[in-house]
């Protein structure tokens, strides 16, 4: 089965090295992705757009808008990304470097990463990125739920708030990534309700196929069966991994054992295509 992970990273972000060297044992590369990549059939990937400079990581009030990646001299072909919005950073030439950047054909969507930033996606700051999205004809990618650092503020990235987005900017696609977990019971509804409204579901276990046993083996996955049920659009969510957070291996097996067989085809490849729409033309098939 061909795959393309909808939600990657590829950035030099000192947490992301940690996790893959401690929690997740992968090879945090541009060689060690690769070699995941033809193990597994990974076709094309979507790559999240962050940059870090200050000591204390991400977030980093002092990264310029766009964020691009740099963990490596060059990119996969087949890796398409969303260039990181950091909301500190929206002055007039902020946003024309943005607007440049996204006329690039390996640019498929934006990122904004709510709860790491304290504002909400409602705020009038972000109006110019969906303005652009609109423009272009891109969608906008939103970190939801939990946040890896501990300076987030979780208010700010509860899914729930993405609905008056997703009303006000109805011909914009929006993708909550994460699925908004913990809170995947409200990310579902935001996702049910709104046309316009996606979800991938990356980053909803860390670490390495022993984490996924102890969790299968507890209720800790309860929540997350009773809100996919209760979304009820399987055909509306997208496969990603949020690597180096876990290996494409384990997740691919993980996301398989809780999505319905018939929808395998969509939630592994279809859907991203559709969502992303330049991403196709970036595939290696």
């Amino acid at each position: 089965m061909k795959v393309i992970d909808a939600h990657i990273h590829f950035s030099t972000i000192k947490s992301f090295q940690d996790t893959a060297d401690n929690i997740s044992c992968l090879s945090y590369s541009y060689d060690g992705l690769l070699k995941e990549w033809e193990q597994q059939e990974v076709v094309g990937a979507v790559a999240m757009g962050v940059t870090e400079t200050e000591p204390l990581g991400f977030p980093d009030h002092r990264s310029e808008t766009p964020m691009g990646l740099d963990l490596a001299s060059s990119i996969p072909s087949n890796m398409g990304y969303c260039p990181g919005i950091n909301p500190y950073k929206m002055e007039e030439g902020n946003l024309r470097e943005l607007e440049r950047e996204i006329q690039k054909s390996n640019v498929v969507g934006l990122k904004i990463y709510l709860g790491y930033y304290p504002f909400y996606a409602y705020d009038e700051l972000y109006k110019p990125v969906y303005l652009l999205a609109e423009k272009y004809q891109l969608p906008v990618v939103f970190h939801t739920g939990d946040t890896y650092s501990e300076r987030g503020l979780l208010k700010y990235a509860h899914p729930l708030t993405l609905d008056e987005v997703a009303v006000a900017n109805r011909d914009v696609t929006f993708v909550m990534a994460h699925f908004g977990d913990p809170w995947v019971l409200d990310g579902a509804e935001v996702v049910y309700k709104n046309k316009n409204m996606y979800a991938d579901l990356s980053g909803l276990i860390v670490g390495t196929q022993r984490e996924i046993n102890r969790y299968k083996q507890t209720r800790f996955l309860q929540h997350l069966l009773h809100a996919l049920d209760y979304c009820d659009h399987y055909e509306k969510l997208m496969f990603g991994t949020d690597w180096p957070l876990i290996s494409v291996d384990n997740y691919i097996h993980f996301i398989k054992g809780i999505i319905p067989e018939d929808f395998h085809q969509a939630v592994f490849y279809d859907t991203a295509l559709k969502v992303y729409p330049r991403l196709g033309a970036l595939l290696s098939e």
